[in-house]
């Protein structure tokens, strides 16, 4: 009797540990991140494209393989102007973009992505992770089902890459021109005829003749896809874009699924991937630069006096959508009220740009 008792309690303490063990198993199996990312940009773009691989390798190696983001390139899974509602709708839990491209359906998403005449990279980080930028993004993308988070900036864009010198203004009026978020806005108001296309779909765009004139990223990624070969007259500085912002966004459902370990993750690789798309940005932009003009681009700076007047209509510009949404208000005024009180700093502590 006393080893039938022995053995019942032995066979139940081995069922207390196997159920353990599986509870276990299943919870640390319940917590593995699996996700299909789309992205917007072709995943070898230098601090456009490669952050979220960068992201996606780190966490591999940082979860000890239990976050995996499965990176799908453009239009594989999702074509790139329509993220951000396959994120919304959960079709993907993720995705990789310029916040920009949304601004048809979210006014004050370009504030977020790229602002005319507005703050230089290393200011916009300051403004999203220590002035309220972050809570205003959230804020914002939050009513579409989506948490954003800051995972690539990289420098100024080149003001365009066009057929003929632009020496005033009237030059940009009947063009034909590739041209993104406020910026397109602006030149819209100049008389340009703006249309809107995937960086993938520019190159043969401007091959057959269907547009004179582009914008897109930095010469380093201008160059990867080709531009130079069509067009010579390479224009700066990058006035509708003084920092480009992508976004890995998350449905708000799957976010709040994860634990907290795994969010600190996340946000942390971002994190990282936002100081490299950085470093990277700006360290390779002087060599590309040589390397166009000894293939005959002309790299030039825009006349002062065409800046002003586009800085003119910027505002205007600006004004109009902030009298339109109340987001869009909120964001510009908080971006407005930063940049006055960083450029007392900005003033006294750094060198004169001619020194």
């Amino acid at each position: 009797m006393r080893f039938v008792r022995h053995q019942l309690l032995v066979t139940a303490i081995a069922a207390t540990f196997t159920f353990g063990s599986c509870f276990s198993s299943l919870t640390t199996a319940a917590e593995k991140v699996r996700w299909r990312v789309p992205v917007a940009f072709a995943s070898d773009l230098p601090g456009l494209g490669d952050p979220i691989t960068y992201v996606a390798d780190s966490l591999m190696k940082a979860s000890g393989g239990d976050i995996e983001l499965r990176v799908s390139e453009p239009g594989k899974l999702v074509p790139p102007f329509e993220i951000t509602d396959a994120v919304k709708n959960n079709k993907v839990p993720a995705g990789y973009t310029w916040i920009g491209y949304d601004q048809g359906k979210i006014p004050a998403s370009p504030l977020f992505a790229a602002v005319p005449f507005g703050m230089e990279p290393w200011e916009y980080t300051a403004w999203w992770y220590e002035s309220g930028g972050r809570q205003l993004g959230e804020e914002v993308y939050g009513k579409q089902n989506v948490h954003p988070i800051l995972c690539s900036i990289i420098g100024p864009e080149t003001a365009g890459w066009f057929r003929n010198p632009i020496n005033v203004l009237d030059d940009l009026k009947g063009l034909k021109i590739r041209f993104a978020g406020i910026g397109g806005r602006v030149i819209q108001q100049v008389g340009a005829s703006v249309t809107m296309l995937p960086g993938g779909e520019i190159f043969q765009a401007l091959e057959k003749g269907a547009i004179d004139a582009t914008e897109f990223s930095m010469p380093a990624i201008d160059q990867k896809l080709g531009f130079d070969k069509i067009v010579k007259y390479n224009y700066f500085p990058g006035w509708h874009q003084a920092f480009t912002a992508s976004y890995l966004l998350v449905n708000k459902d799957e976010w709040g699924k994860l634990s907290e370990a795994n969010k600190t993750m996340i946000d942390m690789a971002c994190t990282a991937a936002v100081a490299r798309s950085t470093a990277k940005g700006e360290a390779i932009q002087g060599g590309v630069i040589k390397t166009l003009q000894e293939k005959g681009v002309t790299a030039s700076k825009l006349p002062e006096p065409i800046l002003r007047e586009l800085q003119k209509v910027t505002q205007q510009v600006m004004a109009e959508e902030a009298s339109k949404d109340a987001d869009f208000k909120k964001v510009m005024e908080s971006q407005k009220a930063f940049m006055e009180t960083y450029k007392i700093w900005k003033g006294l502590a750094y060198l004169p740009r001619d020194f």
